[in-house]
């Protein structure tokens, strides 16, 4: 497999050439193009050895986001008998990251995952009030095994060690991993903190590892744009 991030940071694409047998799973509706010898198939993702339940759990998930938006739960899978490229890219302007797992777990935000390859599992992870409260969905999705992983963002990505306690603007929160841990709390200021700020709750992550941010905040942009927009 051969791989090329071009026009990056801004507005970065995915370009993958594909050895015969070779598999690349993207998330819907990310490629622009491919060679006419790649095949399609479009699959659930419900994890490479889940059982009939966690498969019908999988299509219970798929509704809902289909509802709160995000990730769809439904992923395409590419490959090509005698080889061949595919192009993928991200519905935002941002950046693409490639991340090769050896054994390693990455957890990203709603709409950060592009695309894997290899021995990689992707299932969904449920987020619980605290990532309603954080406005990063009530899912996450977790990565792991051994394969490649490339994941995106709204914006540029920064990545950061952590050691002991880190903040982060839920808007800016892209994923994590290593021995990090998620909570929800106040950005600090008291009630004016949390009313008057313009920072509200904010994502503490404690433990050892590495975040994942990203440089631009869609809800920031959301509320930037509101004003202009008819009715």
């Amino acid at each position: 497999m051969r791989q090329e991030i071009t026009h990056g940071p801004s507005f970065a694409m995915l370009r993958v050439d594909l050895s015969p047998g070779e598999t690349i799973v993207a998330e819907a509706g990310a490629m622009v193009a491919r060679h006419s010898p790649v095949a399609m198939e479009v699959k659930l993702n419900a994890g490479r050895k889940a059982g009939f339940f966690a498969k019908l759990w999988a299509i219970c998930i798929a509704f809902v986001r289909k509802m709160i938006g995000g990730e769809t739960f439904f992923v395409n899978h590419f490959s090509a008998a005698q080889g061949g490229s595919v192009w993928l890219a991200p519905a935002l302007s941002g950046q693409i990251v490639h991340r090769s797992l050896a054994g390693q777990k990455i957890v990203l935000s709603t709409g950060a995952f592009l695309a894997s390859m290899g021995d990689v599992d992707i299932k969904m992870r449920w987020g619980g009030l605290r990532g309603i409260l954080a406005k990063r969905g009530a899912f996450f999705l977790e990565v792991s095994g051994t394969g490649e992983l490339w994941f995106t963002s709204y914006g540029g990505i920064e990545s950061i060690d952590v050691t002991d306690a880190y903040l982060v603007d839920n808007g800016h929160l892209v994923g994590w991993e290593g021995a990090l841990q998620m909570s929800v709390t106040s950005a600090g200021g008291g009630v004016m903190g949390l009313v008057a700020s313009g920072e509200g709750l904010v994502c503490k992550l404690t433990g050892k590892g590495r975040v994942y941010l990203q440089t631009r905040n869609l809800e920031a942009l959301g509320q930037w744009l509101t004003p202009y927009l008819p009715g």
